[in-house]
């Protein structure tokens, strides 16, 4: 089957009835020539997600330079940054799955290492942070059920940026990934919202790319909520029907909690 570079889904045929699918293929990211991480993910804004992995990791961060150096094979599905890295990985190299990111790798201490703790940040209002899921822009998932997104909001609710993958952490990393590339990080007065759960990945790298405000429409795990607590990053979930439940950070809410009924 035949993919043309930035198809986020293509046809099959199911049961003599054509359906759409999400495409997933691998992309190997080098650096200097090394290879240092392979994610599954689905082809477009391939810039962006190396770039976006590059700083979830703490590897550049604002200020370097890394646009001018960057070149790309996609035919091979390799893409090589040209960048001098903030810290030596040593050895460790990355495998990223679609699903799961880097899963198990990470703890509270490696995170303070790459993430500063982050400032003040907007004030907004928690009926905001409850509607934004339904402000992302999502084509691939109605065409296909099977695509994650991120978007990138201003304080206001005016979504600035939004990206889809097979991937959620991929997601995530196109929209840093496109931040870095315009200067616009770190991401101070932005809130970042996700389509599903809020995993340890995904705060990691809202957190290294300087959001104080993370949302998604899925539940936190515990790892999640102890590095946004960690960090100073205010962590919503379960944002859908005009509810949402704050997890971290809730000093950033101009309205008060709700009231349970008696």
């Amino acid at each position: 089957m035949a993919v043309a570079a930035g198809d986020l889904h293509v046809p099959l045929v199911r049961d003599g009835v054509e359906d759409r699918v999400a495409v997933e293929e691998p992309l190997e990211i080098r650096v200097g020539g090394a290879a240092l991480a392979i994610t599954m993910r689905t082809p477009g804004c391939d810039e962006e997600l190396a770039v976006g992995f590059l700083a979830g990791e703490g590897l550049i961060g604002p200020g370097d330079d890394v646009a001018a150096g960057l070149t790309d094979d996609l035919a091979a599905n390799t893409i090589e940054v040209s960048a001098v890295l903030r810290r030596d990985p040593g050895l460790r190299r990355f495998y990223t799955t679609s699903s799961c990111g880097v899963c198990g790798k990470g703890a509270l201490a490696e995170v303070a290492a790459i993430a500063a703790p982050l400032p003040d940040g907007p004030r907004v209002e928690r009926s905001l942070l409850a509607e934004l899921p339904d402000r992302l822009r999502q084509p691939g998932f109605a065409a296909t059920g099977g695509l994650h997104a991120t978007g990138r909001f201003s304080a206001a609710g005016e979504l600035l940026c939004v990206r889809e993958d097979v991937g959620r952490h991929n997601a995530m990393d196109k929209v840093v990934g496109r931040a870095f590339l315009d200067g616009e990080l770190p991401l101070h007065d932005s809130i970042l919202c996700v389509s599903g759960r809020l995993s340890f990945e995904l705060v990691q790298k809202a957190a290294a790319a300087g959001a104080p405000v993370l949302v998604g429409v899925g539940a936190p795990t515990s790892l999640a909520v102890a590095v946004a607590a960690d960090r100073g990053l205010t962590l919503a979930g379960f944002a859908r029907r005009g509810g949402v439940n704050v997890y971290a950070g809730e000093e950033r809410l101009l309205a008060p909690r709700p009231r349970a009924l008696d």
